[in-house]
């Protein structure tokens, strides 16, 4: 009898706990109101005694002491007094049925309700007859948001799942049936785009601001009469700024550990009153770009945030109170903010150098107001060299190579482009009236890749500095030749001439430079005479690699391994016949072979390696007395020998025309004339396409190159496809602009690219459409 006492005594408190909470306890409200766009001024006020808004605080019964609009009484709360359910006073029911709704705290995950869609909420009722109870009301705005129903949900649970989330609660809807769902979502979120845009107090404070920006009564009256514009110790407790309510668990972002919108403005706001105190700012400073970066959304909050910890500071001048300017430095040459922020940030920025002219913040805002007009969307949140330049208003060097070995140093800020650079050195390097054209690429000991002229070079450095450490090989910024035009026309002694000279090594030693092999060891000592000058046994010789392309020495080894009997590698041969050591200690014997095995190749390499540096210095001795040159002359020579010399090649997986398919490796090389496909060591090409044939060109999908000619259309797959485009692009571009024809060859690309070339700032302004 105690333990069925028991028992009744939790059944009714859990059934307590039920009723309290279908049917509305109090909850708290949130720390600001929000009022529709459509809400008139009350009659008798002016806009700014209407918005008279004080900072949010806390207050003993947990709300936020912010007076709430009676305009938009239903805002107070979203759980409404319960009424008899009369569908004769109801506005238009748009759709209705039963639904399983999430329950918090019972045992009963799930229960089972009768939910009716208007044009204003979502209601839901214990049955659908006209005298039932409603039980909860959902208000809908345009800040509520719905997430559709996904199949991970589906496999959980066996339910198809939508959820709303409304100003304080979220409705979890349950149904065995997708169409459904989907039209329960659909349904919804169709009211909730009819909805007008909802607006906070601090959005019609600047929307007053801009209105009366030529009254400085009225300006000083608004800052005076609403200390949420003005700066705070206090912590906010609600953004200054609306965003839609909800988790931020439907998208990719809810893995990096971000809450909500609303908490994650709440998140910044305390982190920028940290910088007051932290004895290192930079952290603090990244970690807000990098919020901002992942979070579009927030800019715009943070702009405001900023301006507001800015304005009527008690101790303007303290280094504390500085930090704050430093952020919005760092953001200014990061983000830019919408069109309305943006004109509220000038506004502030012109107070704020009226009120304190030859100051520090004066300088700031000077900077600032600068950095808006060039900044440009960032890919990368700055480097800690980079804030630390914008922490002090200077200029950041950059280190750039050219061929050889070379180097340039150039100050850049946070807006300067590719083509910036490449236009700085060719000044610095007397190439302003090459017919060729340059670009910047990145490049290590295995790789390179070109940047498209409109990049900006610190998120390049960004990008180079964050993968030392992720990758073998030193990377760096180069600067080269990129569409070589015209070859013959380079003066010998010119740098231009030494560009063509160690970009065609560059090619010899990738093994891109199809010649016989005694060619090959001709230009490694032909290198060696140009780079160290006479043979001496005193002379330190350049690793073989450097000299020699290393597939041609593998294939000698290979060669060299071959059993003459049975064309079989003698690596692969079975040492003591078919089944020696297969019944026992067979892993053993396995091991002890691929160790002899090994060392034989280690050995034979290093014999072949021996063999191929004996000939090469050999015919390094018989150049004695070749000036620096006269070799590369000779070697330039040997290369021109090839039709192909000049172009750019880029592997190609598989290639299918009308003549046929091809599986192999082929090269696809990209030159001023034409396009041309190669086999992989062959000299003649396979096909050519010259440019005045071509018809179009660009990406197909993800992996696929497609050009169209004449009555054929050609598809190759590479993983170098906007490579591809681009110096295409660049040399269709090139050659029309020193032609001077005005004739467009349709280019299918969706990636603008800008290479600089002497007679123009931006290359391959062009239209570009996808296949």
């Amino acid at each position: 009898m105690p333990l069925r006492g028991v028992c009744w005594l939790l059944c009714c408190r859990q059934g307590f706990s039920l009723l309290g909470r279908d049917y509305g306890e109090k909850e708290e409200e949130e720390s600001f109101e929000l009022r529709n766009e459509d809400d008139p001024t009350p009659k008798g006020q002016s806009p700014v005694d209407g918005i008279h808004i004080s900072q949010p605080t806390r207050t003993a019964n947990g709300t936020n002491g912010v007076a709430v609009s009676d305009a938009a009484d239903e805002m107070k709360t979203l759980i409404l007094e319960k009424t008899k359910m009369a569908f004769e006073e109801e506005p238009e029911i748009l759709v209705k049925g039963w639904l399983l709704r999430e329950v918090q705290g019972s045992w009963i995950k799930q229960r089972r309700f009768w939910f009716v869609l208007s044009q204003d909420s979502l209601d839901y009722y214990s049955s659908p007859e006209k005298g039932a109870c409603r039980l909860g009301t959902l208000v809908l705005t345009s800040l509520c948001s719905v997430i559709w129903p996904d199949k991970q949900t589906f496999k959980e649970t066996g339910y198809w799942s939508i959820a709303l989330y409304g100003r304080k609660h979220c409705f979890r809807l349950y149904t065995k049936h997708f169409n459904e769902a989907v039209h329960w979502a659909c349904a919804i979120q169709k009211i909730i785009d009819t909805k007008s845009p909802m607006q906070t107090p601090t959005q019609l404070l600047i929307q007053d601001i801009e209105e009366n920006k030529f009254n400085p009564e009225v300006i000083e009256h608004i800052y005076q009469h609403n200390p949420i514009l003005k700066y705070t110790q206090g912590p906010l407790y609600a953004p200054l700024l609306p965003f839609p309510y909800g988790t931020l668990e439907h998208t990719c972002h809810h893995s990096r550990g971000y809450g909500s919108l609303c908490e994650e403005a709440v998140k910044i706001f305390n982190g920028l009153q940290h910088l007051e105190s932290a004895h290192d700012a930079v952290p603090i400073i990244q970690g807000v770009l990098q919020t901002c970066l992942d979070l579009r959304p927030l800019r715009d909050e943070v702009y405001c945030q900023l301006v507001k910890q800015t304005s009527h500071t008690p101790s303007p001048f303290t280094a504390a109170h500085l930090r704050y300017w430093q952020l919005l430095t760092c953001m200014s040459c990061t983000f830019l903010p919408g069109a309305a922020v943006l004109k509220y940030l000038r506004f502030h920025l012109k107070r704020i150098q009226n009120q304190s002219p030859e100051s520090e913040m004066d300088n700031y805002a000077s900077f600032i107001c600068e950095a808006l007009e060039k900044t440009k969307s960032r890919e990368r949140v700055p480097s800690w060299e980079e804030i630390q330049m914008l922490i002090s208003r200077q200029e950041m060097m950059c280190i750039v190579h050219y061929p050889g070995p070379g180097c340039c140093q150039i100050y850049i800020s946070s807006h300067t482009t590719a083509n910036e650079v490449v236009q700085r050195m060719q000044q610095r390097l007397c190439l302003q009236d090459s017919k060729n054209t340059f670009a910047l690429y990145e490049q290590n000991a295995l790789w390179e890749r070109p940047f498209s002229g409109g990049v900006l070079i610190v998120d390049i450095l960004t990008s180079v500095s964050n993968k030392d450490c992720e990758s073998r090989g030193q990377r760096k910024l180069c600067f080269k030749l990129y569409c070589l035009l015209d070859a013959d026309s380079i003066p010998v002694d010119s740098i231009e001439y030494i560009f063509l000279f160690e970009q065609c090594h560059e090619m010899v030693v990738r093994g891109q430079l199809p010649v016989c092999e005694e060619d090959l060891q001709t230009l490694a000592a032909l290198r060696l005479q140009a780079v160290v000058g006479d043979f001496s046994t005193h002379m330190p010789c350049p690793p073989l690699d450097e000299l020699f392309p290393g597939h041609v020495l593998e294939a000698r080894v290979l060669a060299s391994l071959v059993s003459p009997a049975t064309g079989i590698p003698t690596a692969h041969r079975f040492p003591g016949g078919l089944l020696a050591g297969a019944l026992w200690s067979h892993a053993a014997a396995g091991q002890k072979q691929k160790a002899e095995n090994d060392l034989r190749l280690r050995n034979r390499v290093k014999e072949e390696a021996a063999a191929v540096t004996g000939a090469i210095l050999e015919r390094w001795r018989g150049l004695a007395g070749s000036d620096r040159r006269n070799s590369m002359a000779a070697y330039l020579a040997i290369a021109r020998q090839w039709s192909g010399f000049g172009c750019t090649l880029y592997e190609v997986d598989f290639y299918i025309s009308s003549t046929g398919t091809f599986s192999q490796k082929l090269w696809l090389g990209v030159a001023a004339g034409s396009v041309s496909l190669y086999r992989q060591g062959e000299a003649e090409a396979l096909e050519s396409f010259p440019y005045q044939q071509i018809c179009s060109y660009g990406v197909s999908d993800s992996n696929t190159f497609k050009i169209s000619t004449d009555g054929r259309d050609i598809l190759f797959e590479t993983n170098k496809l906007n490579e591809i485009t681009q110096l295409m692009n660049a040399y269709f571009n090139a050659t029309h602009m020193q032609r001077g024809k005005s004739d467009v060859v349709k280019i299918h690309d969706g990636t603008p690219t800008g290479f600089c070339h002497p007679s123009a700032h931006t290359l391959l302004e062009l239209p570009s459409h996808t296949v």
